[in-house]
């Protein structure tokens, strides 16, 4: 008689929800700037009838897949999704783009980025899947510069459903350092601090309440309608102030989900949101409506493993 314990898995990984395992889990890739999460880049996944569209996973500034998405990209494969994701932004004319293997992603400009680097991904991705268009999930820098390519780039036929944790659609003050800009601006110094700021980072120049890279993105058209955008929101948010910079205007095509509007007990904050199982939960109705399921404030999404 065959031991129960030699039964295979139901899914293929295991996602490391709650605080223990949690830790366990990112520890190998507090340093895997350029390494890629389980479940992910396997370019020879054939997306399903029930999934046709492949996922791309778009990092927050400064980390890389495997620490961004050590939990979702595996719960997508778990959920019979392709899935893939690359590390974008490291810019060699910055501190950080010195220090090699330990460069840090999400710090080049980003519209070059979405040219240079987005826009191919995907057109690699669609050809090696053969599938007609993709859906983001984003984190962070991840849910705005794939605007750039949506609005400018022909992303607005090539992207069916954008989902984006902790978005800043219209930027951030930093707790006041957006009005301490717009005052060196009026000394005439602010092309000086931008300059020394650009030594560390070109987008988190962009990300400031009020940058001429979000003016541009919020000009005119700015959500494709020909796009599914769910954006997921966290009160607890510490690096998007206020919070509520990541709610889009209402729309037919626009979702807008604040986290403790229906579990109040959830304090994921801006970086915790892309390893909640609340999050997980609401990713997999996103992208996969008909089969939506109820959100469980106390459980962990399905095939979790």
């Amino acid at each position: 008689m065959a031991s129960a314990a030699a039964a295979p898995p139901p899914v293929p990984f295991h996602v490391p929800w709650g605080p223990v395992d949690n830790v366990a889990g990112i520890l190998p890739h507090v340093v895997d700037f350029q390494g890629t999460p389980p479940g992910a880049n396997d370019w020879n996944c054939v997306p399903s009838a029930a999934h046709p569209e492949p996922v791309v996973l778009l990092s927050g500034t400064s980390a890389g897949p495997a620490q961004n998405y050590r939990w979702l990209s595996p719960l997508l494969a778990n959920n019979g999704y392709c899935v893939f994701t690359l590390t974008y932004g490291i810019d060699p004319g910055t501190v950080s783009g010195l220090l090699g293997g330990l460069s840090l992603p999400g710090n080049a400009d980003e519209a070059v980025v979405a040219r240079q680097q987005l826009a191919p991904f995907v057109d690699r991705v669609l050809a090696a899947t053969g599938a007609a268009k993709v859906d983001f999930v984003g984190h962070s820098q991840g849910t705005v510069m794939p605007r750039w390519y949506i609005k400018f780039l022909g992303g607005d036929q090539k992207v069916a459903k954008s989902i984006n944790l902790a978005p800043l659609w219209n930027g951030t003050t930093l707790y006041g350092l957006t009005y301490l800009y717009q005052a060196l601006q009026g000394i005439g110094v602010a092309p000086a601090v931008d300059a020394v700021a650009g030594l560390f980072s070109h987008s988190a120049l962009q990300f400031r309440q009020g940058s001429d890279f979000l003016n541009i993105l919020n000009q005119g058209e700015a959500f494709a309608p020909t796009v599914d955008y769910t954006n997921i929101i966290t009160r607890y948010d510490e690096a998007v102030v206020p919070y509520t910079s990541g709610i889009a205007p209402p729309g037919p095509n626009i979702t807008n989900i604040v986290l403790q509007d229906l579990c109040p007990n959830d304090f994921s904050e801006h970086l915790f949101v892309a390893a909640d199982p609340i999050v997980g939960q609401h990713v997999l109705n996103a992208l996969d409506p008909g089969d939506a399921t109820p959100i469980d404030c106390y459980g962990t999404p399905r095939n979790s493993g």
